[in-house]
């Protein structure tokens, strides 16, 4: 469930009159995510031929301060060719409003379906647009601090501390024996851009084999290169429970890639080191909110162990395993 602020179809249709968007024929919450409110706008359209919008309202998880840095970026990768929904301004030109007591903005809908079983093909297009993602985004000025960071992972496992064991007997030692893994061997020298930092399939829009869309930028950040490729593949290669490795998908994941942008010798090397960094990484952040949100709350608790066996795999696996020779 991802709409936790109701807003009555009446106040939607007055916030659409600050737009040449029509007037709202539909208004449907969207379900999917965690982070924000989310609307299927349908309007009449400004020429009357009907129109879609998305409409977000942005809960405590967004800092209403890094919203224009989010949408500076999507500007920018728009301009250059990437598949992007943009923001709309209204009349006057802002794009940032306040709706329900909540900032809102209006955003381009784009089309298309997230896979939820990825083939080698489709996996092969998201490695590619990611690709085209970073290309695009060279020359972009805008800097966001990764929130989420080494320093981000320990601050959770302070805060989980002996909780982790809850989820299962000796996962707090286990954390704490990879932090101080990744302390003493995360690279330092590699490039650097911004990054998507969480390409998940549900945040890919495809028709068939063909990426229609990227969306949800909201953990955009400048951080390694290279690390956003180990998110993509901690998310693309793996059955959801984690326990499952999809070889094919994974050299589909690094050939695509190859094809928009490809990685360096060092970024390849330091590979099996990102990935593991990436599971750890989710397996904290799906800890926390385990260990934080009641069972009956109306969002679903993610399993933070599909992480741990991911991580568990990946500590076990080379460049070439995880990429194809």
């Amino acid at each position: 469930m991802a709409v936790y602020t109701q807003v009555p179809a009446e106040e939607i249709d007055a916030f659409l009159t600050r737009y040449d968007a029509g007037r709202l024929v539909s208004a449907k919450g969207i379900a999917e995510g965690v982070e924000n409110s989310n609307y299927l706008l349908e309007t009449t359209g400004a020429d009357g031929s009907g129109h879609r919008y998305i409409l977000t309202l942005y809960e405590k998880r967004v800092d209403e301060a890094d919203l224009p840095f989010f949408m500076d970026l999507l500007d920018h990768l728009g301009a250059r060719g990437c598949l992007v929904p943009r923001f709309i301004a209204d009349r006057s030109g802002q794009r940032l409003q306040q709706l329900a007591g909540r900032p809102a903005c209006l955003i381009e809908f784009l089309t298309g379906i997230s896979v939820t079983e990825p083939t080698p093909a489709q996996t092969r297009a998201a490695g590619a647009a990611l690709g085209e993602l970073h290309r695009a985004a060279e020359g972009f000025a805008g800097k966001r601090p990764n929130a989420l960071d080494k320093a981000g992972w320990h601050d959770l496992a302070r805060k989980c501390g002996a909780d982790f064991d809850q989820i299962a007997p000796g996962l707090a030692a286990r954390v704490t024996e990879e932090l101080a893994y990744l302390d003493a061997h995360w690279p330092a020298d590699l490039p650097r851009s911004v990054i998507h930092a969480d390409l998940f399939p549900d945040n890919v829009l495809m028709l068939g084999d063909r990426v229609t869309g990227l969306i949800d930028f909201y953990f955009s950040c400048t951080d390694v290169r290279a690390y956003d490729l180990a998110i993509t593949h901690s998310a693309w290669t793996f059955s959801h429970d984690g326990a499952t490795f999809f070889g094919d998908r994974a050299k589909a994941l690094g050939a695509g890639y190859a094809q928009a942008h490809g990685l360096t010798d060092a970024e390849r090397a330091a590979f099996p080191v990102l990935c593991r960094g990436a599971a750890l990484r989710f397996l904290l952040t799906r800890a926390y909110d385990w260990i934080n949100t009641p069972a009956d709350a109306l969002v679903t608790r993610k399993d933070p162990l599909a992480y741990l066996r991911r991580l568990d795999f990946y500590a076990n696996a080379d460049a070439a395993d995880l990429l194809g020779a």
